[in-house]
């Protein structure tokens, strides 16, 4: 198993709007693609400014991202940028779950 993780770090103009619309339109889309079977949203726990999240959705196969990637991933990552424009920077990585 493997978790697709996406960090997330937002400005506070757009903190509380962000929250809702991952967890109401977001990620329940990123779900309803079939690829994942389990999804977690995390606050980092800091002392910076910045609000920061790490999203996770774990994955059974590197296929099943491939393919998630190919086919889904463009346009949700298009509509959070569409959203929420400059307001926000984001970075994935890919954990093995040992």
């Amino acid at each position: 198993m493997f978790i697709y993780n996406v960090t997330v770090t937002l400005e506070d103009s757009i903190h509380q709007d962000w929250l809702k619309w991952m967890k109401e339109v977001h990620i329940p889309d990123v779900m309803r693609t079939g690829y994942f079977v389990e999804n977690k949203l995390c606050k980092l726990v800091t002392e910076e400014l910045e609000t920061t999240y790490a999203v996770q959705y774990t994955f059974r196969t590197m296929d099943d991202l491939q393919k998630y990637q190919k086919e889904h991933a463009p346009r949700l990552q298009q509509e959070h940028k569409e959203k929420f424009k400059d307001k926000f920077a984001a970075f994935r990585t890919i954990l093995e779950i040992i």
